[in-house]
């Protein structure tokens, strides 16, 4: 079962202060490269999130996002007090008339440290509960993979098939080709002098040479290959990097054969299936 590389996931939670949005995305890669985006007040979490998504998504580059908007209008700043108290006894020391005017509060609020960012504390409740949406986001990027992994199936099965009966298409023309050799081969040696010639050298000469020019064992090979492939697509666990490992051994095969293809209609048949492979292989990137 092929799985898609690329996939999206979402979750949204509604908490008693806050609202959550979990968002999940995957690209290729030829590793897992993980991404997190979140507050800080989660980072002792990060490592836990990392190992979560390595173990349920195996490869790709991965960025998870978690946005936090807060439901009440509460600022995170609060009045520092003791600062506040130090600065105006401070002020009261100095010489000045109208010491204690309107101005003097939102002048010393804007004295350093005079608001400090209030320190949140993560409530482990509310954790399980962020968990559990990270799960859903990452349950709803498996079924995106997996329904993209059907069409990438759907289109790299069509596409082995065709080179399946392009492989069958190129059989007559190739039995045809080592008799069009033995033919050409006897019509010129009518035309030479044959008194000196060792048959029995020339015989294994005559047989070595057809070998060279048959495609018979890269014609098995390839169906094999082909075979192969289409197996292990079937495979449950992600087979992307073993795909792309078959599919080199078919376009070696593809070019042993047009290496070898001096007839004008089997070279048409082998880039017919040059171009069909490079499409399987553009496929098989995006392919977990």
């Amino acid at each position: 079962m092929i799985q898609s590389m690329t996939g999206y996931g979402k979750a949204d939670l509604t908490l008693e202060n806050s609202s959550f949005t979990i968002e999940l995305k995957s690209l290729n890669s030829k590793q897992i490269d993980v991404s997190v985006k979140m507050s800080s007040v989660y980072r002792d979490k990060e490592i836990g999130i990392r190992k979560l998504l390595s173990e349920k998504l195996h490869r790709g580059k991965i960025e998870l996002s978690i946005w936090r908007e807060k439901s009440n209008l509460s600022s995170n700043y609060i009045i520092n007090t003791a600062v506040l108290k130090d600065y105006h006894k401070q002020i009261l020391k100095l010489p000045f008339a109208e010491i204690n005017g309107p101005d003097t509060i939102p002048t010393l609020l804007k004295m350093p440290e005079a608001l400090v960012k209030e320190q949140q504390k993560i409530d482990e409740n509310h954790w399980d509960k962020i968990q559990k949406s990270i799960n859903e986001a990452i349950s709803n990027l498996l079924q995106f993979r997996l329904d993209e992994g059907k069409k990438l199936e759907e289109d790299i099965q069509l596409r082995i098939n065709k080179l399946i009966d392009l492989l069958r298409d190129i059989l007559p023309f190739a039995n045809e080709r080592i008799e069009k050799v033995k033919r050409n081969l006897s019509k010129k040696l009518t035309e030479i002098e044959t008194k000196n010639i060792d048959e029995n050298r020339f015989e294994q000469e005559l047989i070595y040479y057809l070998e060279k020019q048959d495609i018979t064992e890269e014609q098995v090979r390839l169906f094999t290959h082909l075979e192969y492939f289409l197996e292990t697509m079937k495979a449950n666990s992600p087979n992307g990097k073993k795909l792309s490992f078959i599919g080199q051994e078919i376009g070696r095969e593809i070019n042993t054969i047009g290496a070898k293809s001096f007839d004008a209609e089997m070279q048409k048949i082998v880039v017919q299936m040059k171009d069909e492979l490079e499409k399987i292989k553009e496929q098989l990137l995006n392919i977990l």
